[in-house]
Parts: structure tokens; C-alpha cells; sequence
């Protein structure tokens, strides 16, 4: 080559490699989000996320593209409390949001949106189809459309969406099968199946198991149609999918409770080729980050670069400025569960790496007190005929006896939760962190189930956490009464005697519960207590005072339950009063309650869930 070519073409290819340094990288559109969400499955069932699970191949062709989260929450074990907490990206305690069924639906904290109102206001379509189920009023600004018929189609050209495709075909209601659908048999094979060690081993279960892994498998077809769908556009190659459960389930004691199978999902995250630079993570990996409800509308707002608001519980764990190394200090997860339909319970969970803290905050409130829902499962009800037959082990008899007022598991070792190491040698630390951890987050949360859900109605559901905020410190006080349960009685034998006679009739209602979960080591208590069942000025304190009694077998609590369901003006304290009738029924001494329906007020069997208790109480 001449010396003067060669330096013409070193010039050219000199201003070429300048011209690329100096100029900006390519800007991208925002990309199109969507959401596909299974009801009631936990990760348990699929292969990609547990040696027991069944292949669901269109699921694993998303992880082959995306990232799989291995520590994935559900922040609550139901589905409206679940629904409210992915919706708002806050924690249904502090909102008021964590009932289910919701009695009465409350507003978004001031100066708050459900996220999708910032997608909309960053230009993105938003429609869900189409499933709400929020605990919340929900403004016109949050969708464009939210109906069966819903769908990214119908946006203007070239805008970005968000849209939210629900598959019911997992739903608990699914496996409400009959004798006739036993017989017809399951596609997976019964005996192949792995049942949990807290499940009695019987060929009912066995087909249970076998049933639910061929509606996992249907369901994985389902996502393969929306996805063969958004593909046919042509709009892969620019559109985040989520896949995710929407909490855990669904075979006995998973949905509701908050154990593993009741909260830990399944999640994929496929990542378009063309925002692959976008995300600090490598399609076809796994992330072991802890990520949860609250942490999923922060992220999407995060991948369209639209606004985060502040006040919000939830951070990004995909996106701009979120590192590897921020995913990888993530590794707790908190959780609750209070009333569920007509049984009520206050439960609050803490993961953190391979340890579960759970704390029963009514010990006694056993986790298979009648749920009717629940029970029209065959399994549910093969499993506590069983129970009452006497055939079951220790493990598997635990779902109906009183709980541990805290437990601790060990997760790697146990992972179905059957070990309660918190008293065991070696794990006092542990125990401690984790116990100190949780209750840093239910006061400064604050948590408004200290109060009895019928007074936060009432008193505080116009505006939730405008109420938290203005009576944090009672509630802190109400968490303080309620921890004395964790200690010996006879060291806080006095706070208790003192909280009892407290002007305040919350202290009262905790000193009381507090003294049902010490059950008998609380009796030096019984003549104080049974003076309140009597004259306390508060009717479900009365209530709650019999209820220790009752339990104790020092008193029949039976007039005084039902005296008081009859003067109850409420409906939401009726079905309070109505979940300790039902807790007598059927603890130990199995008292009998004869119900007069026409001295209930305010025509209350015309609420469905009142009269399910009713009935049941009747049976």
C-alpha cells in the first residue's frame, strides 16, 4: 500500500475510534413491563425452584433469558393482603391493608398513589387483566383498564406498558375436589409425589400432591400462550416478564400461615436483549437476593424511570443504581397474618438468611381452628379427623394444638418447619437477634393490629396511618404488654396484676391475652380476671377474660361470649367475639354454645361471614 493511502485510511480509522468515545450511548425507549401472576403456589412445586417440584418448561425458557430469584416473598400468606401489598409497595400493617377479607376498604397514605398512577404519569399504558382484590380505594388514575378483557393491544403506537395477567388455574378452589374426581385419577403419578412431613402420609394426600402438580403444569402452558403471544408482535425483545406467585399455597396449612409454603414464591424475570446493559445482573443466572411484595412496584417504576415515591416501604432490586452488591446484603424478608375470612390470629414473621423467626401473638388461637374456606378441602378435613382419632405424630398433630409463643427454625436443616429451636442450646443469640429485629419493626412501623381491627374501623380506617403516626407511642406500649408473654410468668407476674387495672382498656385487652398464653402458670391471676369477665367496661375484654378462663377450665365462659354477642351493636366486634366462641368449641374442654339468632342486632346473619360462625358453633 502507498505510504499516503496508509495514512489516509490510519486517519479515517483514528476519527472513527474518537468519534465512537466521544459520542453518548444510545438512549433506549422505555421498555414494556409485564406481570404474570399464578394464584396459590408457593415454590414447592416446580422443579426450577425445589427437588419436589414438576418441570414447567414456558417457565424455565424465561429463566434461560432471565434471572431466577431463589428467595422470593410474598409479604402476606392471602390473597387481598398480598394483592394491597404489591399494589401500594407498603407494608399492610402500617396501611391498614392486611385483613382479608376486607370489613372496609381504606385510602392510600396522603400524597400516595397505587405505582402504577406513576407509570401512567411517566406515559406508560397500564392495564391488568384482572384480578384487583385490593384492601384499598382505588382512584381512576391507576388503570386504563382493569377488566377480562384487558390488554396491552389496545395502547396508542409505539407507547410502553405495563400490563398484569392473572391465571387462576392454581387457585386453593381448585382442589376442592370430589370422590368421583378421585376415582377419575391424575395425569402425575399419585406414588411419585413427595408429601410434606407435617401431612399425614395417605393416599388422599398423595392425590392431593399429584393433582396439584398437574395444575402447576396447566398453568405453565397458560404462561406459555401470553408469552407466544407478546412474541408474535415482536415485542420480546423489548419487554420485561415477571412471573410470580401471588403468595404461597395451597395444599392444608401453606395459604394463610406463615410458614415457607405460605409465603416463599416462585419468581422469573426474563430480561430483553435489549436492556440487558440496563441491569447489573446476567440473563440465565440465579439471584439469591431476598426480595419481596413490597420491593415489586419499586421496581418496575425503577425499570421505566418513572418516579419512586417517597414514604413508600419497598426498594428497586432491578435496575439503574441497584448493584450486586446491594442485592446481595438483601436478606431479610418480613411478614403477617391476622384475620383470614372469620378466623382470626396475629402472627408476625422475620427471615433472615437461613433462619424463620415467628412470633404467635396469640398462642392459643391453634393454626386449624375452623376456617370454613379452608375445610372444604378433603385434605383439610381427612387431617383433622385424623387428629382427633389420635393417629398422627407429633409433627403432624403440632396444626391443631397451641403454638409456641416464638419459634425459631433453621430453614437449611428443617425446611418445613417442624423444630422449634428456640430454646434449644446454641441458638440463644440467634434467637434474640432475630426476636429484637422483629419488634424494631412492628413499633416503628407502627403496627396497627395492636388494636382489635373493629376500634381501628371505627377510629382510624378515614385515614390509617395518619392514626399510627399520632398514637405510636400507645401502640409501643400495647407491643410492650403483649412481649411480657415472652418471659417466665413469675418474673412478670406484678407488670401483668398492673397492666390488668390499667385505665387504658388496650393494656387491659394485651394483659389478657397475654395471660391466655400462659394458660395455667397464669392462675395465681383467675379471681382478678374473673372479676373483669364480669366488670370491665369493655365488651370484648369481658370477652377475652373468659376466654382465659375457659381455657384454663376454671370457669365456663359460655354466658358471658354469648351475653356479649348479643349486645354488640358491631359487626366486625361480633366476629371477633364470635372467633373466641369458636376457639372454646373447640379447645380441650370442648364447650357448647346454643346461639339464639334472634338476639343478634343489626340483622347480622346477612353478613356471610358472621353467619358462617354462627353455623358452625350450631354443627
Amino acid at each position: 500500500m502507498h505510504s499516503s493511502k496508509f495514512s489516509l485510511v490510519l486517519s479515517l480509522t483514528l476519527f472513527s475510534i474518537l468519534s465512537a468515545c466521544d459520542s453518548k450511548p444510545v438512549e433506549l425507549a422505555p421498555p414494556n413491563i409485564v406481570w404474570i401472576t399464578s394464584e396459590d403456589n408457593s415454590k414447592h412445586y416446580m422443579d426450577l425452584f425445589d427437588d419436589h417440584g414438576t418441570q414447567t418448561p414456558n417457565i424455565e425458557k424465561l429463566a434461560d433469558h432471565g434471572i431466577r430469584f431463589t428467595h422470593a416473598f410474598s409479604n402476606a400468606a392471602v390473597c387481598s393482603a398480598a394483592r394491597s401489598t404489591l399494589i401500594s409497595g407498603s407494608y399492610g400493617p402500617r396501611l391498614g391493608t392486611h385483613y382479608h377479607r376486607k370489613l372496609e376498604k381504606v385510602p392510600m397514605p396522603e400524597g400516595q398513589e397505587m405505582f402504577p398512577y406513576y407509570l401512567k404519569q411517566a406515559g406508560y399504558h397500564t392495564t391488568n387483566n384482572s384480578k384487583e382484590d385490593y384492601n384499598i380505594f382505588k382512584s381512576d388514575s391507576v388503570w386504563d383498564e382493569s377488566s377480562k378483557k384487558a390488554t396491552w393491544k389496545t395502547r396508542k403506537p409505539n407507547q410502553p406498558f405495563f400490563h398484569v395477567f392473572n391465571i387462576g388455574t392454581t387457585h386453593e378452589g381448585k382442589l376442592h375436589f370430589t370422590e368421583e374426581d378421585v376415582k377419575a385419577g391424575t395425569k402425575t403419578n399419585p406414588d411419585s409425589t413427595f408429601i410434606f412431613p407435617n401431612h399425614p402420609q395417605t393416599e388422599l394426600f398423595k392425590y392431593t400432591n399429584a393433582l396439584y402438580l398437574d395444575k402447576i403444569k396447566q398453568m405453565d402452558a397458560e404462561v406459555g400462550q401470553v408469552v407466544d403471544e407478546l412474541k408474535k408482535e415482536g415485542l420480546l425483545e423489548n419487554t420485561f416478564i415477571f412471573y410470580f406467585g401471588d403468595h404461597g399455597g395451597v395444599l392444608p396449612g401453606s395459604k394463610g400461615y406463615l410458614y415457607e409454603s405460605g409465603l416463599h414464591v416462585p419468581l422469573v424475570v426474563y430480561i430483553p436483549s435489549k436492556y440487558e446493559n440496563s441491569i447489573n445482573l446476567e440473563p440465565n443466572t440465579r439471584s439469591d437476593a431476598f426480595v419481596s411484595f413490597v420491593d415489586f412496584g419499586p421496581t418496575v417504576l425503577n425499570l421505566a424511570g418513572a418516579t419512586i415515591p417517597e414514604g413508600i416501604d419497598g426498594k428497586p432490586f432491578l435496575g439503574k443504581d441497584v448493584t450486586k452488591k446491594d442485592l446481595a446484603n438483601k436478606n431479610e424478608s418480613f411478614s403477617y397474618a391476622d384475620r383470614f375470612d372469620e378466623k382470626y390470629d396475629m402472627v408476625r414473621a422475620l427471615r433472615k438468611g437461613k433462619y424463620k423467626y415467628i412470633r404467635n401473638y396469640q398462642a392459643f388461637n391453634f393454626d386449624g381452628l375452623m376456617n370454613e374456606y379452608r375445610y372444604k378441602q378433603p385434605g383439610y378435613r381427612e387431617w383433622k379427623n385424623l387428629y382427633e382419632a389420635g393417629e398422627l405424630n407429633a409433627i403432624q398433630s403440632q396444626f391443631f394444638e397451641p403454638k409456641p409463643v416464638e419459634a425459631l427454625y433453621d430453614l437449611e436443616a428443617d425446611p418445613y418447619e417442624t423444630n422449634n429451636l428456640a430454646n434449644k442450646e446454641g441458638y440463644a443469640n440467634t434467637l434474640l437477634e432475630m426476636r429484637e429485629n422483629l419488634n424494631s419493626r412492628v413499633k416503628n412501623m407502627p403496627d396497627l393490629s395492636f388494636y382489635p381491627e373493629f376500634y381501628l374501623i371505627e377510629n382510624a380506617f378515614e385515614n390509617p396511618t395518619r392514626f399510627g403516626q399520632r398514637h405510636k407511642t400507645d401502640i409501643q406500649n400495647y407491643i410492650d404488654i403483649a412481649n411480657l408473654s415472652l418471659g417466665n410468668f413469675n418474673s412478670v407476674k406484678s407488670k401483668i396484676e398492673t397492666s390488668l387495672k390499667s385505665s387504658d382498656p388496650w393494656i387491659r385487652y394485651w394483659a389478657l391475652i397475654t395471660c391466655s398464653n400462659f394458660g395455667k402458670d397464669a392462675i395465681a391471676l383467675k379471681d382478678q380476671i374473673k372479676t373483669m369477665s364480669i366488670t370491665d367496661n369493655e365488651a370484648i375484654n369481658r370477652v377475652r377474660a373468659a376466654e382465659f378462663l375457659g381455657l384454663i377450665g376454671a370457669e365456663s365462659p359460655i354466658k358471658i361470649m354469648t351475653d356479649a354477642l348479643y349486645n354488640t351493636e358491631d359487626s366486625s366486634e361480633a366476629l371477633l367475639i364470635l372467633n373466641s366462641m369458636t376457639l372454646m368449641k373447640e379447645c380441650k374442654l370442648k364447650y357448647a354454645f346454643d346461639i339464639d339468632r334472634s338476639r343478634l342486632k343489626n340483622n347480622m346473619l346477612s353478613i356471610k361471614l358472621i353467619k358462617i360462625r354462627v353455623d358452625y358453633l350450631a354443627s
